[in-house]
């Protein structure tokens, strides 16, 4: 039994076979449509969630298992007190294998070791979300096929924005790739993620404060939005918010085949004006990621076509 906590849990092997399994479920969805049945999914999301959640139990239907769980806190016996390890081991009776999102760093750890079945890290605070780094994993080698020698801007909350982290998680282990972070000062990607992700292979990266600086030498533009609920300070929420918006003149200076992502939810970070850009592919992400979803869920379940 093996869970999945973090995107480096997963060899470039195995990123490459599901990425290729990917491929041949969007090819020929028919092929997978009964391969999970009998198999239960369950969806602990211990914190709001839109894309993630219903992707997960998207991906378990189309390949013929069913789902169970909750949607938020309040609505699970952790409104009671009920420990992680306590809930998961109990859940772990009913399903084969859970999807767990929760807003305390750590908790999938917890998790994994008691639940009995294996589980995927739906997001852990501001930690680490390593299905969405599946779903842009996907999206850049739909666009691109490679990863090797690109120049992967990450604009926003860099701190808190766990997609970041597990993005530079994957993309590092990638050869000539560089990364330019644009954030506030408040916001910076945080020192363990350049002490141990880059640092260790020599990779380049920067730091500014501004996307016009930097927007001609890139292959990839990660935008994020500033997350309030991770502020214990609403004022400094509120200063910090509208830092970046990306807008069509931001992006005059770009490359014709940059690769505009975001994961989602969108405020106003960047521009619907950006929507018919054909370099936005924010809205392919979450097709893609419910495909990748759908693959690692087989990988887990040792389910073959």
């Amino acid at each position: 039994m093996r869970s999945i906590l973090n995107i480096t849990d997963l060899s470039l092997e195995e990123l490459d076979q599901l990425i290729a399994t990917a491929e041949d479920m969007i090819a020929d969805p028919k092929k997978y449509s009964e391969v999970c049945r009998g198999k239960k999914l369950a969806t602990l999301f211990f914190e709001p969630s839109t894309r993630t959640r219903l992707s997960f139990e998207a991906a378990m239907l189309e390949l013929g298992g069913s789902v169970l769980g909750f949607s938020e806190a309040s609505s699970s016996s952790a409104a009671k007190g009920e420990s992680v390890a306590d809930t998961t081991r109990v859940v772990g009776c009913y399903a084969d294998i859970i999807a767990m999102r929760h807003p305390k760093e750590g908790a999938p750890v917890v998790a994994a070791r008691k639940a009995g079945v294996p589980v995927i890290n739906a997001g852990d605070g501001g930690h680490n979300h390593p299905t969405q780094t599946l779903a842009d994993l996907l999206t850049i080698w739909r666009n691109r096929h490679t990863f090797e020698g690109l120049t992967i801007g990450m604009c926003g909350d860099l701190k808190f924005g766990r997609t970041v982290h597990s993005l530079v998680g994957a993309m590092a282990r990638y050869a000539g790739v560089k990364f330019v972070f644009i954030s506030p000062e408040e916001l910076k990607i945080p020192q363990y993620v350049i002490t141990d992700e880059l640092e260790p292979r020599n990779i380049p990266y920067k730091e500014v404060t501004t996307m016009e600086e930097v927007m001609p030498e890139l292959d990839v533009l990660y935008m994020t939005r500033v997350q309030g609920e991770r502020f214990f300070n609403e004022a400094d929420y509120i200063r910090l918010r509208d830092t970046y918006i990306l807008t069509p003149e931001k992006l005059t200076t770009a490359k014709e085949d940059l690769i505009i992502m975001h994961p989602l939810p969108r405020v106003n970070e960047i521009s619907v004006k950006v929507d018919d850009d054909p370099r936005a592919c924010y809205f392919q992400q979450v097709l893609n990621g419910k495909f990748m979803r759908a693959a690692l869920i087989m990988k887990l379940l040792e389910v073959n076509v």
